[in-house]
């Protein structure tokens, strides 16, 4: 499943070619054809994410809420004011990565024939944009919009986002912290990747209960949440690991050493040489390393 730093990445992307732009909205597969008349011929004024969720603004006041899930992503095509535009999702590739387009810029003519369950197309004069198997894909009102913002957890890349409350909502419960990360009414926006690789990083037990979390300790999971996440908005994809850490010294970094626990169940720890252990939790896998996450 995409993770925060990928949603607020399409986000981005969605603002840059499409906002400011009427768009034709429709839904080739059907299942969405009431929803897109809402929005077919409106103007979007922007998009925003936060945590997973992604929402696509129209002049019309309303919104379109796309959750991707496991199996939704996006995909991209246009002339050459959409160069650089990357699928975005799941499961195009295993690891958060994206796929650059391979649309050399030149004539655009409209978008190719739908493939695959299209749910929504988008289509500017530039360029468009299909949306396949997403988990949600609503049109909402602004205030409908708020209520879903309001009943998850801050979202470490939004500016204004509240450490205290995490922490506060960290300590107040009495669940593993590895599952606590993962609920997004907790922390909005880390998935599978980042739980593995920040508890790593902080030394941290993910079968430590929330409540015996202390305020600093608390605090500094925080801080570097916001940290790699804002890196792999940075980067388009996940990298945890530091230099001294990885086997090699090749950029970009290797997919192999971008990673400290996560997928690495039986391999040695890249700082104590324990093997990686793995199970699960919460019906996801779980990786972590038994001597450097003890606590």
């Amino acid at each position: 499943m995409p993770e925060g730093h990928s949603i607020h990445r399409l986000a981005r992307q969605f603002t840059s070619v499409f906002a400011g732009h009427r768009l034709e909205v429709s839904s080739p597969q059907g299942r969405f054809a009431a929803g897109a008349q809402r929005l077919d011929g409106h103007v979007l004024v922007g998009a925003a994410a936060h945590g997973k969720q992604l929402f696509l603004g129209f002049d019309n006041d309303l919104y379109l809420r796309v959750h991707l899930g496991l199996y939704g992503a996006f995909d991209f095509g246009g002339d050459s004011s959409f160069l650089g535009a990357s699928s975005i999702g799941a499961p195009r590739k295993v690891g958060e990565r994206e796929i650059a387009s391979d649309d050399d810029g030149g004539s655009y003519a409209g978008p190719p024939p739908p493939k695959g369950a299209v749910r929504v197309r988008l289509v500017s004069e530039h360029g468009w944009a299909d949306l396949r198997g997403p988990t949600a894909c609503e049109v909402i009102t602004e205030a409908e919009r708020a209520a879903v913002v309001a009943r998850l957890g801050p979202d470490p890349l939004q500016d204004d986002a509240d450490g205290a409350e995490f922490v506060a909502r960290l300590r107040g419960r009495g669940s593993p912290v590895g599952l606590l990360l993962m609920n997004q009414e907790i922390l909005a926006g880390v998935g599978n990747v980042y739980r593995a690789e920040v508890l790593f990083r902080q030394r941290i037990s993910p079968f430590r209960l929330g409540r015996d979390m202390a305020a600093d300790e608390a605090a500094d999971l925080w801080a570097d949440i916001v940290s790699v996440m804002r890196d792999g908005v940075a980067e388009g994809r996940i990298i945890t690991t530091l230099p001294a850490d990885r086997d090699s010294d090749a950029l970009p970094v290797p997919r192999a050493d971008a990673h400290y626990v996560y997928q690495r169940t039986g391999l040695p720890c890249r700082r104590c040489g324990t093997p990686v252990a793995g199970t699960e939790m919460g019906a996801r896998k779980l990786y972590w390393c038994l001597s450097c996450q003890e606590r």
